[in-house]
């Protein structure tokens, strides 16, 4: 159960109507694909302008699980599958398309492509067939100085996730309209030098990592063009490098390429000036020096309401050079209902004081029992959106 905290309720209502989906007509229409027709239902609620309808009944990715495994840290996984669905709009809007979890690259396909390329005798000593020899990745001759050929030869994609994007048609009938297909690359790569041992690891230049992933997006459009349901539907790729393994922010999209119908080549390549910043930064950060100085008097004046406290983290979503999101996270300890609440209400006069009105901020507060308080502040409203946890 949640207790909402209303500062003015009419201003609040504003703000939640604002913020509402659409409650249009649920719609029941025919889902085609080359294999079957079947019935499909479109959502009534959409909840916000960004978000894709998804049609009913969920049917899940055919490689559904593997990110998890794949990338190094949770926030890589979130930011690399809705940050590729902010890419998707750039080619497929919002409110003509609809998504689906992508269909045409299963488990075994992806498994096999993010291999490195193999030698006979390491295709053997893996137990795969010679038309199995798929691997994306370089190979590795495994002769010669280990830390050499590592460096040489590192492991530059760390998976590819598949979005579909459906279109409704005048008959009342869903097909395929679009699939967007993310690469996600590795800006560190690491490896071991005994089957137990420490991890080691080599940094992958910049330049070289765009290098090879626009080589690996031209031969993953080559073999999607083979498959019969996708030879002229137009394709969408992404570039997404993903933060080290010990980095408490996420990477980001670099670039993107969208492949018109029956296009077997790629277009030009659009960059994405998106990236993730820790607040407080570790090193002085001149760039943003004035939103981090925002942050910097927020978090003392949030110390100062209990003494020897001093754990706000902020992390910062930059698109453009342009602050879009701040999402604060303040972990404390209360001893009772009653603290926690006058907390939450002296934190949210903090976030009216110091950001700027065109930047979301987000703070969640919470302590070893979970949960205390969330609160939002939308750009341009006058008013936050507060909850108390029970």
């Amino acid at each position: 159960m949640k207790k909402k905290i209303s500062f003015i309720g009419l201003a609040l209502l504003l703000l939640l109507t604002a913020c509402a989906p659409k409650f249009d007509k649920q719609e029941e229409v025919i889902q085609n694909s080359e294999a079957k027709k079947e019935k499909a239902i479109i959502p009534k609620y959409k909840i916000s302008e960004k978000y894709y309808r998804t049609t009913l009944p969920f049917e899940p990715g055919e490689a559904r699980g593997l990110v998890v495994a794949n990338l190094n840290t949770r926030y890589d996984i979130n930011e690399f599958e809705t940050g590729l669905m902010r890419v998707a709009q750039h080619t497929f809007d919002p409110d003509k398309y609809l998504f689906k979890e992508g269909q045409f690259l299963d488990k075994k396909t992806v498994s096999l492509w993010l291999n490195r390329k193999f030698t006979k005798s390491q295709l053997k000593a893996e137990g795969l067939k010679e038309e199995e020899n798929i691997g994306l990745n370089p190979l590795d001759p495994e002769k010669g100085n280990m830390d050499k050929r590592q460096q040489e030869n590192p492991l530059y994609l760390a998976h590819i996730l598949e979005h579909d994007y459906l279109i409704k048609s005048d008959k009342n009938t869903v097909g395929l309209g679009g699939v967007v297909i993310g690469l996600a690359l590795n800006s560190v790569h690491y490896y071991k030098k005994e089957d137990f041992g420490a991890d080691y690891e080599t940094q992958i230049p910049k330049s070289e990592l765009m290098a090879e992933g626009k080589r690996i997006a031209q031969e993953v459009l080559q073999r999607l063009r083979k498959k019969s349901e996708l030879k002229q539907v137009p394709i969408t790729i992404a570039l997404f490098e993903q933060a080290p393994k010990t980095s408490a922010v996420p990477g980001s999209f670099l670039a993107y390429t969208a492949v018109g119908e029956g296009e077997n080549n790629l277009g030009k390549w659009e960059n994405i000036n998106e990236k993730y910043e820790l607040f407080p930064p570790p090193k002085t950060d001149e760039k943003h020096r004035e939103d981090v100085n925002s942050f910097l008097n927020f978090k003392q004046d949030v110390e100062e309401y209990f003494p020897n406290f001093n754990g706000v983290i902020g992390r910062a979503f930059y698109s453009g050079d342009q602050l879009q999101d701040l999402s604060i996270k303040i972990p404390i300890q209360f001893y009772g209902k009653a603290e926690a609440i006058g907390f939450t209400q002296y934190v949210t006069g903090l976030v009216m004081q110091h950001f700027p009105e065109y930047v979301t901020v987000e703070v969640n507060i919470t302590s070893v029992n979970g949960p205390e308080a969330l609160i939002v502040r939308k750009p341009e409203t006058s008013e936050p959106f507060v909850h108390i946890y029970e």
